[in-house]
């Protein structure tokens, strides 16, 4: 079965070359070649603000991209323990009251209007990632599907921590086809 996927790659370097590119090239090629529909969003070439107050959501983020999928690919690095500060910024940009959550009446909590998307989240990392998920307890990568996909209705999130990116060629490559794997399934 065919489906609309957005790939929101994280990377905040525009000219590429990391290990999260080549994912996001792997994962959006396969996709294409099994006959997803794909619309890749690179945020470090997107220009918008970062916010300070409530006037400023006057930029107009992509948010087409996102209400087009059905399935949403989130790759990044991890840095400082999260996601960089740019795809933070661009989460606050594009997932704003009135596209990705309404209001609600007094006492209620907020309507999740994403409800229907699910999400894959690749995080990749130079620790084990082992040591993230049991030390750290993968705190950055549960606080964005809880607190941001999960809260705006995108659901199931499944996840997949990719740990010592600076390790062995062959290991990377094995990445790479397991990311074409998922974007065959769409998942």
């Amino acid at each position: 079965m065919s489906r609309r996927i957005t790939i929101l790659q994280g990377h905040p370097d525009p000219a590429g070359g990391h290990f999260v590119h080549a994912l996001a090239g792997a994962y959006e090629d396969a996709a294409r070649e099994a006959g997803h529909e794909v619309k890749r969003i690179d945020v470090a070439r997107l220009d918008f603000p970062l916010l300070h107050n409530a006037q400023e959501w006057e930029w107009k983020p992509p948010a087409e991209s996102i209400a087009w999928a059905g399935h949403l690919v989130i790759l990044y690095p991890l840095w400082l323990g999260d996601m960089p500060a740019l795809l933070k910024g661009f989460f606050e940009q594009a997932l704003r009251p009135g596209f990705a959550i309404g209001k609600a009446a007094p006492g209620r909590l907020w309507k999740k209007l994403l409800k229907g998307r699910s999400a894959h989240i690749v995080v990749t990392m130079g620790m084990p990632a082992f040591f993230y998920r049991v030390y750290y307890r993968a705190h950055s990568l549960k606080s964005l599907k809880r607190n941001i996909l999960e809260f705006c209705g995108i659901s199931p999130v499944r996840t997949t921590v990719i740990g010592m990116v600076e390790g062995r060629k062959d290991a990377r490559e094995a990445w790479l086809t397991r990311l074409a794997v998922l974007g065959v399934q769409g998942e």
